[in-house]
């Protein structure tokens, strides 16, 4: 893992809060000439701190979309049960984020569904059906505060 420094906090600030910003008005704001911006942001995608770019999509009304928060506890946390259940995961298009946990549970998924059929539907024919699953605990969001957007990076200087 490569070390920041406040330059390159700085980039990765600005591109969390617009990931498409041309590379001369990023350079301009970090005080850098385009090509030493450009190279910087390229170290940074290089070594793997900056993992790709996205695009946050609005999603329709709040009474169209359902937020899930699951937590799934496996039989045994062996590398071969991590890896096939991990992998089952990626292929699952209604499962926005995964995240391997410490704790009572070890992963914590997002689940994005258009109502609680559609929940159960996935729950039976999919959740329950993953490699290793023993425990399936989920919760409902009622609405969401915060999603997505920039965090200030611990570490590094406000500018």
């Amino acid at each position: 893992m490569m070390t920041l420094d406040d330059i390159d906090a700085h980039i990765i600030r600005l591109l969390r809060s617009d990931g498409r910003m041309p590379n001369a008005e990023l350079a301009e704001k970090v005080g850098l000439s385009p090509s030493a911006c450009l190279r910087r942001l390229r170290l940074l995608e290089r070594s793997g701190v900056i993992r790709g770019y996205t695009a946050i999509v609005e999603t329709p009304g709040p009474a169209e979309r359902l937020v899930v928060v699951t937590q799934i506890t496996l039989e045994r946390q062996t590398e071969d049960f991590l890896n096939r259940f991990e992998a089952a995961v990626r292929r699952c298009p209604e499962i926005t984020d995964c995240y391997l946990m410490t704790g009572m549970s070890d992963y914590l998924l997002k689940i994005e569904v258009r109502n609680a059929a559609e929940y159960e539907r996935l729950h039976k024919e999919v959740l329950s059906r993953l490699p290793g699953v023993a425990r399936i605990q989920s919760s409902f969001a009622i609405r969401t505060v915060v999603s997505g957007g920039s965090r200030s990076l611990a570490g590094a200087s406000e500018r």
